[in-house]
């Protein structure tokens, strides 16, 4: 039988726009400078062409490294024996972290006017979650990990 789960939360960074989407923003980029294109050279700057092709491949490039950024993931689990975290990075690499629930708090750090850090600790080691998501988001993770964390010690250490 396994122990029971107080928290088991997945996640993701926000992306508006799939691979559908992608595509459309590409194919109308291309159309647009196709007319540019086809504008130059009735006017006789051929020159200009391949710059039009180089604004294609950046735009494409980079809306190829935001979809791929869109794959991390954190998986936050808490049992009454430890809090473990998972990161998953774009390319499939992960990085356990895992400490025992008795030693382990919740930490809110407020460097910025607009920003929040919810930092996981245990004695001297840190851990920070949740940067995919917004501040107000960022707080109710905090709040969640912080009552997940007491349901699981009040199993393991009853009052």
């Amino acid at each position: 039988m396994s122990a029971p789960l107080y928290m088991d939360a997945v996640i993701r960074p926000n992306r508006s726009m799939g691979r559908r989407g992608l595509y459309v923003v590409l194919a109308v980029m291309v159309l647009f400078n196709l007319m540019v294109a086809t504008f130059l050279l009735v006017l006789g700057a051929p020159p200009v062409l391949p710059f039009l092709g180089l604004d294609i491949l950046a735009m494409g490039l980079a809306l190829r490294a935001s979809y791929r950024s869109g794959r991390r993931s954190e998986r936050v689990r808490v049992t009454a024996e430890a809090v473990i975290v998972s990161h998953e990075d774009e390319k499939g690499g992960r990085v356990v972290w895992t400490s025992p629930t008795a030693f382990t708090r919740v930490d809110r750090d407020q460097p910025g006017q607009h920003e929040m850090r919810v930092r996981l600790a245990m004695n001297r080691r840190r851990l920070t979650l949740g940067r995919a998501l917004s501040p107000p988001e960022r707080v109710d993770l905090a709040e969640a990990l912080d009552r997940a964390i007491r349901a699981a010690r009040a199993e393991r250490h009853p009052a």
